[in-house]
Formats: C-alpha cells, structure tokens, sequence
C-alpha cells in the first residue's frame, strides 16, 4: 500500500505550510485522509515574485533544455504509477484502474508538449529586395492556472505542461478536495532538476486566489478548467487588465444515434462511457438523441448495462465506478431527476443516493424527458443519462444545438451524408463518431459558445502561452 502525501504548498522550490488549513476527505469513506494548507496573501505575493524570477531564467532556457527536463519529469511519473494512482482514487474515488489511465494520460500530455516545445516555428514572409521580414514567437509571461478536481493528475498535467513548454513560469491552484495529483506532478518537477520558480503550488480561497493574481501586471495568461459561470467571473477579472484566457468551461454532451447503427454495442457503450468517473467529465456523454425506430431497444440495452455498473470503494477489485468526488453533489443530482419526473420524465433505474456512507449515487438513465425539465438544460455532472427519441436526424441536430455549451458531441452511424451533416451541423468543439474518446494529446481540446476559448493539446494547444512579434528589417533607412 502507498501512503498519501503529505499536503504541502510549493513556492519558489520549496515545500511549505500555512496558518489555516482544510480537511480533504475520502468521499467513499468519509474518512479524512489529511490538512490542506490554504495560502494567504504573503503567500500568494512570493508566489508571484518567484514565478516572475523564474520566468526570466525558463523564457531563457533553449526549447531542447526545457524538453528534457519534461521529460525527465514525466519518466518520474510513470515510474510512480502506481503510487500516483493510489493518491487519486484515495483522494477522489474513481476506482484504481482508471486512476492508473488518468496517470498515463497525464504523462502523456507532458510528453506531447515537450515535443512541440521544439517545434514552435516561426517563419519568414517574402519582402521586397532589402528588407526581411520575419515572425517571432516569444513566451506570454507568468501563467495563473486553475484547475478542477474531477481529475486531480491529467487536468492539472494539460496547464503546466503547455506554459513550461512555452517557456512561462505558471502558479498553479490545483483543487483543494483533489491536491495529490498536482503534488505528485511538483515532486516530479523537482527531482528533474526545474529550476526554483518556474513551478508554484497552491491552495486556498478560489476567490481570494483570483482576486489577487489576475490583475498583476506579470499575469499575462489565466487559463482555467471549471465551470462557464467561474469563467466568465475569471474573464471578467482578466479583461480588466487586458489579460489572455484560456477557458475550458462546462458542456453538456448530445450523442446523436441513427437508425442504422449497430445499436446494441452502442448502447453498451454509451452506459460503460456515461458511468465513467461517476459522470464526472465535461465531456461526458450525456444527452441521448435516439432515432424513434430504435429507441426502446436502445433503451432497454443502455439501462440494463447502466443498472448492472459495479459501484463501490474505488480500491475493490472489479468495482467500475465510485462515489462522486464531494458531497455537494448528491444533493445537486437528486433535486435534478425529482425536477425530471416531476415534469413527465420517466425513471429507467437508479435516481438516489446508494448507502449510509460515503458520496455515492445510483448509475441513472431518465427517458423521455422534457425540454423544460432542469436537467435538458444544466449539466448534471454525475452519473445521469438522458434517453430521447428523435424523429430524424434534423431533429437529433437541432436538439443537440439547443443548450449554450458546446464542448464536446457524439455520434453513431455508418451512413457517410449523416456524418457529413454531423461534422457541418453540430455545433461543438469536439466531435466523435462511432466512438466516445473525447480527444488525446495531440489533438487540440476545447469549446464554442459557452464551452470556452482557446485549445490544449494538439500542434495548437501551445499558442494561448505565446506572443507573436512581426519584425521587419530594412537594409537602408526609408
């Protein structure tokens, strides 16, 4: 067995406490795993002095240089797999085996980005005799980046890896349920040699966080995880000061199913990806658009997997999926299916809290369910599916363009005009069809409409941390 680490703040390369400090809880035992120190002012102003004294060394250092140490950082993690993994589901409840993926897909932003540190090409533009004109691409600044908790190590991994490949420093604030991702990452840093600085961790009052490090002068980018009512709070802020976002905010995923799919693996897939961390994925599939001729067969295919799905303590083998990560949730999630079925919305299974202890919900598929039922509209974030049938595929599109998010969308088919329409209609940032994978390293991430701004991951996912500077030289004074 690992043990979790020990909750530390990170600043200027050193580990530290706090005067206050928090509990995080196990959410499937209740038990408290140990006290988050939450970072005062003085805190957060030599945070920034040390991400400012460590900018002008990394945005200095040769992209080769800062790739390897990367690198190195990220061997660290895969070596400590394992130890990493038992971190997340101790301090999360996702259970062990998707710990050990979330790891992995970690590392492998960590990876990626180090690659594209050395492939930030500028170019040369074709002038008249005498003149050269160039584009050169330049570090942003110092990077405050807020993450999420619903995946301690992997959401945290895309923030940093994409400003230390840039050459910015960055002050992160990680989630203060889910520190030990972000912990584990800073340790690995620091093995790997990053100099003093470049790297900070914190904790603390979101809003006090926010409060003091957007309007600084040396914060040139906020780039932030979290729902589209924090970000459009955050971007407020930054706009202010003329400040660079990037915002990866909520959705509310549609999943488009045709009458010619094979619809008895779709509905199995669809219940195994829906129930996949609790549901707690802005990606997640979410709302179901069936075609009318296939519907109940999808339904009772997708409600019994759903129903079957092992629920448990995230450390118990076979268990495929755990608690939700806090207990705000359950409470959220309940008021939202008793709006449902309140409005008409059929009940397939599931629709309550599961046990005496721990944060735990049943695996929920509502059927028929209204356009003014709460939960067509808000993300439930949790375990909950959503069954429509559709008449067509003009409907199925319309409806899954009838929320403001737009983050991430899918569909099964294997006709090539409905994909066509799928790819020109579907209003999202994300789509995916015949499969339920969201996006990779390389693949650019992010939303339209109030999905957010900007991209992570992908040949695109390093231009929100970098300044471009056009600069033309003339042989001759003119």
């Amino acid at each position: 067995m690992y043990s979790y680490p020990e909750l530390k703040l990170f600043i200027n390369g050193e580990w530290r406490g706090a005067a206050e400090d928090m509990a995080v809880v196990n959410p499937a035992t209740e038990e408290e795993l140990g006290r988050l120190p939450k970072a005062g002012i003085s805190d957060l102003q030599e945070a920034l002095a040390a991400a400012e004294q460590g900018l002008r060394l990394w945005s200095r250092t040769p992209p080769r240089a800062r790739a390897d140490i990367i690198l190195r950082a990220a061997a660290l993690m895969r070596e400590r797999q394992e130890e990493i993994a038992q971190s997340i589901t101790a301090e999360h409840g996702k259970p062990l085996p998707q710990a050990r993926l979330e790891v992995i897909r970690g590392v492998e932003f960590f990876e990626w980005d180090a690659g594209e540190a050395m492939r930030v090409y500028g170019r040369v533009i074709p002038a008249a005799p005498g003149s050269h004109i160039s584009v050169h691409h330049h570090p942003i600044g110092v990077v405050a980046a807020f993450s999420p908790w619903n995946f301690p190590m992997s959401q945290p991994a895309r923030k940093i890896a994409g400003a230390l490949a840039s050459g910015c420093s960055i002050i992160l604030k990680a989630a203060e349920e889910t520190p030990a991702g972000a912990i584990h990452i800073v340790r690995a840093f620091e093995d790997a040699g990053l100099p003093a600085g470049v790297l900070n961790l914190i904790f603390g009052t979101p809003s006090e966080i926010s409060g003091y490090l957007i309007p600084q002068p040396s914060v040139r980018l906020v780039a932030l995880t979290g729902s589209t009512a924090v970000g459009r709070q955050l971007t407020a802020l930054a706009a202010q000061s003329d400040t660079r976002v990037l915002m990866e905010l909520g959705g509310h995923a549609p999943v488009i199913v045709c009458e010619d799919t094979d619809v008895e693996r779709a509905a199995i897939s669809g219940a195994v990806r829906k129930m996949r961390n609790a549901g707690q994925v802005c990606t997640s599939p979410t709302r179901f658009f069936i075609h009318q001729d296939i519907f109940e067969q999808f339904a009772e295919a997708f409600t019994r997997r759903a129903a079957a799905t092992v629920v448990g303590n995230g450390v118990e083998p076979g268990v495929e999926m755990g608690p939700l990560a806090n207990d705000r949730r359950v409470p959220v999630l309940s008021a939202l299916v008793e709006d449902a079925v309140a409005k008409g919305a059929e009940l397939r299974c599931g629709g309550a809290a599961m046990g005496e202890r721990g944060y735990f919900f049943a695996p929920t598929v509502l059927a028929n369910v209204p356009d003014n039922a709460r939960i067509m509209q808000e993300e439930p974030f949790g375990p909950i599916a959503i069954l429509n049938p559709v008449r067509d595929l003009d409907e199925a599109i319309a409806r899954a363009n009838a929320v403001p998010y737009g983050l991430a969308g899918y569909g099964f088919t294997n006709r090539a005009d409905y994909m066509a329409r799928l790819v020109d209609e579907v209003e999202v940032g994300n789509l995916s069809i015949n499969t339920l994978e969201a996006s990779l390293p390389e693949t650019p991430f992010g939303g339209v409409k109030a999905s957010g701004y900007g991209r992570e991951g992908g040949t695109e996912g390093l231009e929100s941390y970098l300044t471009i500077k056009n600069v033309w030289h003339s042989a001759e004074i003119r």
